[in-house]
């Protein structure tokens, strides 16, 4: 893994290519404020890494080793803090500033982490598309699920058997997504298409993994 961002899914819109004036759907994500909490080395730690804080935080919502933890490294308390694992020659120097928005060029590819919305408990026709049984009059299914397994044999459900049961809220990751702009000004970069998560949901932002070097 390399190092990434930690950002805020600000919305979606849309922009127009200058080349061909094609429609191009985005996500807006503000990434203002990323920092670099604590580097580990191999030889302190047993690994190398970045730790990356984002978003301030009251220290008196945090609880006792959460708020320890920052006081030693002595930075501001922050609500998110995500681990990049990353090679020894990309580690930063100590006390060096996070590049933010700067560290993706447009067109680079990134996978989007976050958490999709939480839908509650669904039937099964929301959950798992199901087509439903007969709507016509005499029917006693409509959006029931129907049968879930065997008589004599297994004599049990299956694991694994699709069920109504909570939906959402579970988290995801999107992957190979262009960056289609990037905006330091604004700290901001723009992504092609849809990234899980609500507005103003917390989203990591990583390079590509199946798409280096092309």
């Amino acid at each position: 893994m390399s190092l990434g961002l930690i950002g805020k899914k600000v919305g979606m819109t849309r922009i127009f290519s200058q080349e061909t004036g094609a429609m191009v759907p985005v996500t807006v994500i503000d990434v203002a404020g990323n920092a670099f909490a604590q580097i580990k080395t191999a030889a302190g730690d047993g690994y190398d890494a970045v730790q990356v804080a984002f978003d301030a935080q009251k220290e008196s919502r945090l609880t006792r080793p959460v708020a320890g933890h920052f006081k030693k490294l002595g930075i501001a308390p922050a609500k998110v803090l995500k681990e990049f694992r990353v090679e020894a020659a990309e580690l930063p120097a100590q006390g060096a500033a996070h590049p933010g928005a700067a560290l993706f060029e447009a067109g680079a590819w990134v996978d989007v982490i976050g958490t999709s919305k939480g839908r509650g408990f669904q039937g099964a026709m929301r959950r798992h598309n199901f087509h439903g049984s007969p709507a016509a009059h005499g029917s006693m299914m409509h959006r029931r699920t129907g049968s879930v397994g065997a008589c004599a044999t297994p004599s049990r459900v299956w694991k694994g058997q699709k069920m109504p049961g909570h939906m959402g809220n579970v988290r995801r990751t999107v992957q190979n997504l262009r960056v289609v702009q990037v905006r330091p000004d604004d700290n901001v970069i723009l992504v092609s298409g849809p990234v899980p998560g609500a507005r103003g949901s917390y989203v990591v932002v990583r390079p590509a993994k199946k798409k280096q070097g092309k």
